[in-house]
């Protein structure tokens, strides 16, 4: 598979601005909320551990199969950053892309995951990922609103106690 790297996805409102290590400064304030770790586990980052983390996420993974693809997102009219969006993308029988977003507490309940999910899905389309998918906790009703509005039905499929949405796309 040739290499697919994050490139910058503009909507009507928002730009996927592929990540850097020096968003860390802004993000670990947008990710600071306790209460985002409810379905996802774990908690709020210090500055120093999200910036590693941000390094090893852009670094890639070490399996040349698999492209690690990761955005900010950016609010196109003050020029915050709001959440993130990310795909690992992977060959096999097909090209299949697992999908993630998180939006910051103070910015849901504006259609911002909705939309950023929406314009990661067209993109990675126009890239030849055939399948998409996402891991929803049962209990989490928004994040699972944003899947069914980018296309995604749920399976009977579960893992580590997700529901698997799947969202099968037409060349």
């Amino acid at each position: 598979m040739s290499a697919i790297a994050a490139e910058p996805i503009p909507t009507s409102r928002l730009d996927l601005v592929p990540l850097r290590a020096g968003h860390a400064d802004e993000m670990v304030t947008v990710l600071a909320d306790a209460d985002l770790y409810t379905f996802i586990g774990g908690s709020p980052p210090t500055r120093e551990a999200l910036r590693a983390t941000y390094e090893r996420m852009i670094a890639g993974p070490a399996d040349p199969d698999i492209c690690w693809c990761n955005w900010v997102i950016q609010l196109r009219e003050s020029g915050r950053l709001a959440g993130t969006v990310q795909a690992t993308i992977s060959t096999g029988d097909e090209t299949v892309a697992e999908i993630a977003w998180v939006v910051g507490t103070p910015w849901q309940g504006r259609g911002i995951a909705k939309e950023a999910a929406q314009a990661l899905i067209a993109w990675l389309g126009r890239r030849s990922v055939r399948t998409v998918i996402a891991h929803i906790h049962p209990y989490h009703h928004a994040s699972a609103a944003v899947a069914a509005a980018a296309g995604l039905t749920p399976t009977d499929e579960s893992q580590d106690g997700e529901i698997r949405w799947r969202l099968t796309m037409t060349p």
